[in-house]
């Protein structure tokens, strides 16, 4: 794993377009229109730019996977990230479904616990590359990174398929959140050593 350079941020931005495409949540807020693929790509240029300000941006040594990872304490309200949230409404979200994202991210936040969080935002591996352990690799990387900085991994998925792969590493779940679909909300509390594939 290696920290990514404001240069990667059209990889990043790529392989999180893809493993998204058909992600309930991200879905859920974006537009639905015939610029949708454009929308998640806006909505994933703007967390790109969150956490590369906020937080931390890594690629896998092939480039084929990638995680944002936020700090919310360290999150700072600036002229850029209010253009960034601006940019966010009109690129991505709409303006008709402002109301429907402001409240599920307030609802996302209350469930948040009151402790530095490693908030595990994105996490994807390039589609043509995906059940080769690159993902699995990469969240190891992930949990030693997060043991440094002496931060739980918190996390969100509406994508069942993918509880198993997270409970298997040492994720559990501490919360569901009901939104039209489900929200599943995982923690790892004490961080493996090493993560399985």
């Amino acid at each position: 794993m290696k920290k990514a350079v404001y240069g990667d941020k059209k990889i990043v931005i790529d392989i999180l377009t893809k493993s998204f495409d058909t992600n309930q949540s991200v879905n859920f807020i974006i537009k639905q229109d015939q610029n949708r693929i454009h929308r998640i790509r806006a909505l994933m240029d703007y967390s790109f730019d969150m956490c590369f300000s906020f937080g931390e941006v890594f690629l896998s040594d092939d480039k084929n996977a990638c995680a944002l990872i936020l700090f919310p304490d360290k999150k700072r309200t600036t002229i850029k990230s209010i253009i960034w949230d601006i940019k966010l409404i009109w690129n991505s979200v709409g303006v008709a479904n402002i109301g429907k994202a402001l409240k599920r991210e307030s609802e996302i936040k209350k469930l948040h616990p009151d402790e530095l969080m490693y908030y595990l935002w994105f996490i994807g591996v390039n589609p043509d590359s995906q059940h080769k352990g690159i993902g699995t690799r990469l969240l190891n990387d992930i949990s030693e990174d997060s043991t440094l900085t002496k931060r739980s991994i918190f996390l969100e998925t509406s994508t069942v398929r993918n509880l198993p792969w997270y409970k298997k590493n040492g994720f559990k779940i501490y919360h569901e959140l009901e939104l039209g679909y489900k929200l599943h909300f995982l923690k790892t509390d004490k961080l493996p050593q090493r993560l399985t594939v």
